[in-house]
């Protein structure tokens, strides 16, 4: 008889991945036969400008772009992605060696721990985070501490209360900003505060800034603005939220040149690059950035006024989201957020996301995403407001 099949112990350590399980659930009561209104996964729920999609189909055309990309990314991308950085954050960087196309973001965020943490090492991650934040440090064999997000703060961790043992033990920290889930959002005091922690206790930091032109008042800072950030910092940027292109999974890092080629080595070893027709249009997304990327916040900032003020107008207290495509709900007293959004769900045909999926600090709050039209946003509070809660 055939020996029963085990999950690696580092599986086994691992949460069921949060947005996998919710997606089975949405998909459930769709089969049901349900309306359902999706408010989980932050998927755009527009298409890809027609611009990008016309350099896709013309470069998928060209039989040199079927073979095996560029391990560094093509030339003509790295040089837009440098373009765009001093263009947005007047950033200097180095398209040899300071830039790294990569499988979307998500793919770069998790393997940067194999370039970084030893086993037993220290990983500092936000509590609540993106799951992967945690989940990678896991598989590098590390162990991670919590930094919560306190809402005191505009949902920033303070830095202060981390223990000084913790500081000497770390050699990595995870930030997000503007953030996901909270929309939370920092600033350049904040990311100097943070490198010079960096500096001290010789630790690196990565920055995702997936949702950086995903903003509504001020656009956010670029933590390698800092003086000497580039020493310390590598940071995380994605075309999926800028240019609704989650499904061609494209990003890239930027940072100084020991950990852009740290991070390269590791890809090197699993993957071999992204479809160069791919990269050519990303690299049309990113020098029209200035046409294309505003009329797609314009969207979710009316998006986000309307979902907004009618919960305000049903009596629930949330916050206005300065950056980001989630609104981040308070739960009604009495209600964890699992409990909250599986009535949501069960009861009105919306789906939304449990706080605890993101994190043990995170249990008193659900999130939204901004991605169907208004008029549904509106339709889903007026189902959530004849719930009794």
């Amino acid at each position: 008889m055939a020996t029963q099949f085990v999950k690696s112990e580092r599986l086994r350590r691992l949460p069921p991945y949060l947005f996998a399980e919710i997606d089975k659930k949405k998909k459930a009561a769709i089969a049901a036969g349900r309306d359902v209104i999706n408010l989980g996964v932050g998927d755009p729920d527009r298409p890809t400008p027609s611009s990008i999609v016309r350099s896709l189909q013309h470069h998928a055309e060209n039989p040199a772009f079927h073979q095996y990309a560029l391990d560094q990314g093509a030339p003509e991308l790295r040089q837009s992605i440098a373009a765009f950085c001093r263009l947005r954050y007047g950033l200097d960087l180095d398209p040899e060696t300071e830039i790294l196309p990569l499988i979307g973001s998500k793919e770069g965020l998790a393997h940067l721990p194999l370039a970084v943490l030893n086993p037993s090492d220290l990983s500092l991650v936000p509590d609540p985070c993106y799951p992967v934040y945690r989940s990678s440090s896991m598989f590098a064999g590390a162990d991670v501490y919590s930094m919560p997000l306190e809402p005191r703060l505009g949902f920033r961790p303070d830095l202060d209360t981390v223990p000084a043992d913790v500081y000497a033990l770390a050699r990595l920290m995870f930030l997000n900003y503007p953030n996901n889930p909270t929309g939370g959002t920092a600033d350049r005091p904040f990311f100097e505060k943070v490198i010079e922690l960096a500096r001290a206790h010789d630790f690196v930091v990565a920055q995702d800034a997936a949702y950086n032109e995903m903003y509504y008042e001020a656009a956010p800072p670029s933590i390698l603005e800092v003086p000497g950030a580039k020493e310390l910092a590598i940071e995380f940027h994605s075309l999926s939220k800028t240019f609704n292109m989650t499904g061609w999974r494209i990003g890239f890092a930027i940072g100084g040149a020991p950990l852009i080629a740290a991070l390269a080595q590791v890809k090197a070893n699993v993957d071999s690059g992204i479809f160069t027709a791919i990269q050519f249009a990303g690299k049309a997304a990113l020098d029209n950035y200035q046409s294309l990327a505003p009329p797609i916040r314009a969207l979710y900032r009316e998006r986000r006024d309307a979902f907004v003020t009618a919960l305000r107008q049903i009596g629930w207290e949330v916050p206005t989201p300065q950056a980001t495509f989630y609104v981040w709900i308070p739960c009604p007293q009495g209600h964890t957020s699992a409990a909250l959004c599986t009535r949501l769900l069960e009861e009105a045909d919306v789906v939304t996301t449990p706080g605890i999926g993101f994190g043990r600090t995170a249990d008193g709050y659900i999130r939204a995403a901004l991605t169907v039209e208004t008029p549904r946003l509106v339709e889903a509070v007026e189902r959530i407001g004849k719930l009794t809660l």
